[in-house]
């Protein structure tokens, strides 16, 4: 009536408890604890903190004058977008990194090359979308809701490449002045 399963046989010939002996290191939570983040509140008042705020700033208005109107209408607008909406999430991101200290705490990356070629990047990156946003925009378009909003984003567009610039300035001489030493 009843028949035996031999899988279940095997099982029962198998011991039903195990022990796993582990052990933990302390040594890695103790080091985790000790990496908290803090809060530099000078970084804003510095001129590049500055500049980067502005970047933030003007950044969001190229990106969100271009997105409210039918710029895919416009292939150009294309690169426009891709470039304002890119360096406005990365400079997010910066800032961050440097409200909180965190660069601080990884020390195996090179912060001040990164920051340069960050924002050399972004200045001739920027500066091209800036170019290309100014000559796309047509006097054939001026009848056209859209054209108050892409020259507003285009001239907001040469404001964020300068900033870029002007960060890239500082960060070539933090650059610089930790390269040359004390």
């Amino acid at each position: 009536m009843y028949e035996e399963n031999p899988m279940q046989a095997k099982m029962e010939d198998r011991p039903r408890s195990l022990t796993i002996n582990t052990t933990a290191s302390t040594a890695h939570s103790d080091s985790f604890a000790a990496t908290s983040l803090s809060y530099d509140k000078q970084f804003i008042r510095t001129v590049p903190g500055l500049l980067m705020v502005a970047e933030i700033i003007f950044g969001l208005l190229v990106w969100m004058l271009v997105a409210g109107t039918e710029y895919f209408r416009v292939p150009a607008f294309g690169w426009v977008m891709f470039i304002a909406v890119f360096y406005w999430i990365l400079t997010v991101f910066f800032l961050i990194l440097y409200l909180t200290m965190a660069y601080t705490k990884i020390t195996q990356v090179p912060w001040t090359t990164v920051g340069l070629c960050f924002n050399c990047s972004a200045f001739v990156l920027y500066f091209t979308a800036a170019v290309v946003e100014a000559t796309s925009i047509k006097h054939e378009f001026a009848r056209r809701h859209d054209f108050n909003s892409w020259a507003a984003s285009s001239f907001f567009a040469f404001v964020v490449t300068f900033c870029y610039a002007g960060n890239a300035f500082f960060s070539f001489r933090s650059w610089r002045a930790r390269d040359q030493g004390p």
